[in-house]
């Protein structure tokens, strides 16, 4: 069973899984090839103790997560949409295929991301909720989280329609089916793998509900305040919520035999029927590749850490 704990994403036609070190995406191309591509983790937690503070290291590792999505989706792209050459023409190599957005694509892409999601998810509720003839404080922001989570919900189900994203979600299944299967000591093959569940309690969808729900509790000590306040409030206090939204995910992925605990939670566990489907084992396959190799390169950094100790040991 695995010590250390491993997150992944879906992406276009693959899988990004992450360890404390590295991360590594693996697509499968139109010919049918699986490739892989891995980065290092370069995390402000690993350097400055006060990173790894609880409620601000979720704030961190929410940052990091976008980022490092980001990439390997643009990683995902070129390679899901690299066609085979027609006869009498030249092949691109994997080499020539661009792996990397800049910086200044990353910030613009997070603007866009973010923006769209506090107006949809967080300032849109607000605005709504404070037209309705509403008097009590604790009634409003019990609306107000109703309505974010019923958009919420909504937003899912209707994005989970586009053909596209069946596919994104048989991967995000195939995630969360070899991630449980390590946890649980299983060997790694797509065979194993698939008889695993399509949930998993540090999923990000489930982190998403609970953002929603923690916000209600939250908000409660705002009030009602002036619609500009509101909207000020909403924004400036979701790393808080984020923040305490993470360090329940994290201590429920830990505690998994609790019983109480996995029914308090049930809620976001059930979200995730609509975020994911059951994989193919040329999918989970993509996904057990994607872990090995990060598992591989951490293993093999581990290895090369002790050997310099042991040098610096002889020598001195």
């Amino acid at each position: 069973m695995s010590t250390v704990s491993y997150g992944g994403q879906a992406v276009l036609e693959g899988v990004m899984m992450r360890g404390p070190a590295v991360w590594s995406v693996a697509v499968r191309k139109p010919d049918g090839e699986v490739v892989e591509v891995t980065k290092p983790v370069s995390s402000p937690m690993q350097r400055h103790r006060i990173w790894r503070l609880p409620v601000i290291r979720g704030v961190v590792a929410l940052g990091e997560s976008l980022a490092i999505g980001f990439r390997a989706l643009a990683i995902s792209a070129n390679y899901a949409v690299q066609k085979e050459p027609a006869e009498g023409e030249e092949g691109v190599a994997d080499e020539e295929i661009s792996t990397e957005i800049t910086r200044g694509q990353i910030i613009f892409s997070f603007v866009i991301a973010i923006g769209f999601a506090l107006m949809l998810f967080k300032v849109g509720p607000a605005i709504l909720t404070n037209f309705l003839p509403i008097d009590g404080t604790y009634t409003f922001v019990v609306v107000e989280g109703l309505i974010r989570v019923s958009i919420f919900i909504a937003y899912i189900v209707l994005i989970g329609l586009l053909p596209d994203l069946k596919r994104v979600f048989q991967y995000h299944g195939a995630e969360h089916k070899a991630i449980n299967a390590l946890e649980a000591g299983s060997e790694l093959t797509p065979e194993k793998v698939q008889k695993f569940s399509l949930i998993h309690p540090r999923c990000g969808t489930a982190f998403l509900l609970w953002v929603m729900v923690i916000g209600i509790f939250v908000f409660a000590f705002v009030g009602r305040p002036d619609w500009y306040w509101l909207i000020v409030s909403r924004i400036l206090l979701l790393p808080v919520i984020a923040g305490l939204a993470y360090e329940l995910i994290r201590y429920a992925g830990k505690h998994q035999d609790n019983r109480v605990l996995m029914t308090l939670l049930a809620p976001g566990l059930w979200l995730q029927r609509l975020t994911t489907r059951e994989p193919t084992l040329d999918q989970i396959e993509v996904s057990i590749r994607a872990l090995q190799e990060v598992m591989r390169v951490e293993q093999s950094e581990s290895e090369s850490e002790l050997k310099r100790e042991a040098r610096v040991e002889v020598m001195a």
